[in-house]
């Protein structure tokens, strides 16, 4: 008996070492490597390297970023994003993905209806917060995806800048 509870209490140190060093390593990483480890951001990583954009986003911070889903990129009218990722479209690329990021870290429970907040690319968003937290027209999905250097918030919607 005594040695069956002293396995069962080293098996689950192991298991508690194990799951705080395996949430702490993913307290540590980065937008970029969050989004990257998710399934439904892998269009959006792709727009990011296109863009020159990944030391950005790797960088301090902190950023709020409003990050379309898989989901979000498809609804484009069809050929937009290739076309967006040509190297000539770097540019219109980069606007529209620095429109996605606000400076500082906000957490959803930090919105409120009606606020407007300045994007990286210098535009302006509108969050509401009435039935769920929009940005725009765009709903957020999935909120509060904590990274070491700021939040993701999954949206559904590409968000476009004035241009």
């Amino acid at each position: 008996m005594i040695r069956r509870t002293f396995i069962s209490m080293a098996t689950a140190t192991l298991v508690a070492t194990a799951a705080h060093a395996e949430s702490h390593s993913m307290d540590a990483m980065d937008i970029v490597d969050t989004a990257a480890g998710a399934e439904n951001f892998s269009t959006l990583v792709a727009a990011v390297e296109a863009a020159g954009l990944v030391e950005t986003l790797k960088g301090e911070g902190p950023f709020t970023v409003f990050a379309p889903t898989d989901e979000a990129f498809a609804a484009l009218p069809e050929g937009t994003v290739e076309e967006l990722l040509l190297p000539e479209n770097m540019e219109r690329l980069t606007a529209i993905l620095t429109y996605h990021v606000v400076p500082g870290a906000v957490m959803s429970g930090d919105l409120t209806d009606g606020m407007e907040a300045e994007t990286v690319e210098g535009g302006m968003v509108m969050i509401g917060t009435e039935g769920g937290v929009t940005v725009n027209d765009a709903n957020v999905v999935t909120a509060d995806i904590e990274a070491s250097n700021g939040v993701i918030h999954a949206i559904d919607t590409v968000l476009m800048p004035e241009m």
